[in-house]
């Protein structure tokens, strides 16, 4: 089917009340994985390439250019997002390679700083119908806006999201990157206020160390993008242990690489189950 917009799935999971799934890419055996999930589930899936990775790769447009081709091929909606771009120039060229949203990263700079370089280039996206995703604080690592006990202001997110006109905002509600226990409590609180003040749908990160019913209790709240890395990163490398461990002697690396792709689209199934189907009522907490 045609290449389907982040715009389109945040969307049609607004309006359903339900989760729109953004996972990340890896290389080609993870992006593999993730599309063969969404066409087992029957869900749209969101593609998400970050700075990371393209910094893992040397650079963007070999793994853009597949993934985009795996999404365009792809009999599920599955759309392509740069996942917290620092580098102006690597938004562009992303965008040029016909990425069509993505996630302006300058929460590490001073509010004001933000607000100027997120407003920019949300106004070039915007000029190339590209859809933006941004954030108050430090999301990205491992501290700052997802330190324990960070949270996002309600009355600072409406006033960042006017200033800078993006299209989502990813928020500080618990959660916290790289986590590998899913043990962690939301604030659903926080998020229905969030949702209620905010004119623009908003966005998890670090969502791998959410429980299932946790997440399912977040969209209830009135959370619709759920990012998730690490879990299914997990389930990849456990599965290539797996092999080795049971053959030494394995030489061939299609025959850990391929279970260690079925792994992840088992797990991005079971995941997109979760995050897609709309809760009946809000579940208690």
């Amino acid at each position: 089917m045609p290449l389907t917009t982040t715009a389109s799935v945040m969307r049609d999971a607004v309006a359903a009340g339900t989760g729109a799934a953004a996972f990340n890419v890896l290389h080609l055996e993870t992006a593999e994985a993730l599309v063969a999930a969404a066409e087992r589930a029957g869900a749209p899936l969101i593609l998400q390439i970050s700075e990371n990775c393209v910094r893992y790769h040397g650079s963007l447009l070999p793994l853009a250019r597949a993934t985009l081709a795996l999404a365009e091929a792809s009999s599920a909606p599955v759309a392509v997002h740069l996942d917290h771009i620092t580098d102006p120039a690597l938004l562009r060229e992303g965008v040029t390679a016909g990425i069509g949203s993505v996630m302006v990263d300058a929460s590490a700079l001073p509010y004001d700083r933000n607000v100027a370089t997120t407003g920019e280039l949300t106004a070039w996206c915007h000029d190339r119908k590209v859809y933006v995703e941004a954030e108050l604080g430090e999301v990205g690592g491992k501290d700052g806006v997802h330190a324990p006990g960070a949270r996002t202001d309600p009355d600072e997110a409406l006033a960042f999201v006017r200033a800078t006109d993006v299209d989502a905002l990813a928020v500080a509600v618990g959660s916290s990157h790289a986590m590998r226990e899913r043990t962690v409590e939301l604030d659903k609180e926080l998020i229905t206020r969030l949702r209620d003040r905010l004119p623009v749908p908003l966005v998890l990160h670090g969502s791998s160390g959410v429980p299932d019913e946790e997440i399912r209790r977040a969209v209830a709240a009135g959370m619709t993008k759920i990012n998730v890395s690490t879990h299914l990163v997990a389930a990849f490398t456990a599965e290539v242990r797996r092999r080795l461990a049971a053959d030494p002697a394995l030489v061939d690396s299609r025959k850990y690489l391929g279970p260690a792709r079925e792994a992840v689209t088992e797990a991005a199934v079971d995941l997109l189950r979760v995050i897609t189907t709309p809760a009946p009522e809000p579940i208690p907490s």
